[in-house]
């Protein structure tokens, strides 16, 4: 014998009562991506080369991402890790071979010492423009909160102390962690 409490509900639903509440719906789905969504940007950069002129790319979108409010990494990995060398990072060459910019045929570039030249014909040109220095754009990218993450396995295959690299530098760090980063971030980049 069954009861009135295990039949069945028959219960009629209007058409109108069923976009009344997927109207619900979808206003609490939005809500709540909202509310997940604080709004800050992210961005991730690969860094890994270790030249002047490929040094000031990452720390300049690195720093203006940040004065923007983004969370920003930049994550150096061989030849990028002479950005964050203290003493390196101060004497990066521009590489003169190659270079399609450079106001020289490739047989001069290719000369004894026309990096030298080329790096000081740069240098020239960055302080007469009153143009931030490595080191400030490091200095200012740590102080706006970018973190500046140095390749653990780089530093081990290159033989780096890091107790070399700036203060503030994340070392430790290995691509796992820098791609964990990048699959969240609204920017990757490659530099």
């Amino acid at each position: 014998m069954s009861s009135d409490a295990d039949a069945p509900v028959e219960t009629t639903t209007s058409v109108e009562e069923l976009r009344a509440q997927v109207q619900a719906l979808e206003t609490e789905v939005s809500d709540l991506r909202e509310a997940a969504d604080d709004g800050q940007k992210s961005m991730t950069i690969i860094a890994t080369k270790g030249t002047l002129d490929m040094a000031y790319p990452p720390l300049i979108l690195a720093s203006t991402a940040a004065a923007f409010g983004w969370d920003v990494v930049v994550f150096h990995t061989f030849w990028g890790l002479e950005i964050l060398h203290e003493e390196k990072s101060k004497n990066l060459k521009l590489s003169a071979v190659g270079n399609p910019s450079m106001p020289m045929p490739n047989a001069v570039a290719a000369l004894p010492f026309m990096d030298n030249v080329a790096t000081s014909m740069m240098e020239k040109k960055i302080e007469a423009n009153g143009t931030a220095t490595i080191e400030e754009l490091i200095e200012t990218s740590l102080d706006m909160g970018v973190d500046l993450q140095a390749c653990q396995m780089t530093i081990e295959l290159m033989g780096y102390d890091e107790t070399e690299f700036y203060d503030g530098v994340t070392t430790g760090v290995g691509a796992a962690t820098a791609l964990q980063h990048m699959a969240g971030a609204d920017v990757q980049l490659m530099i």
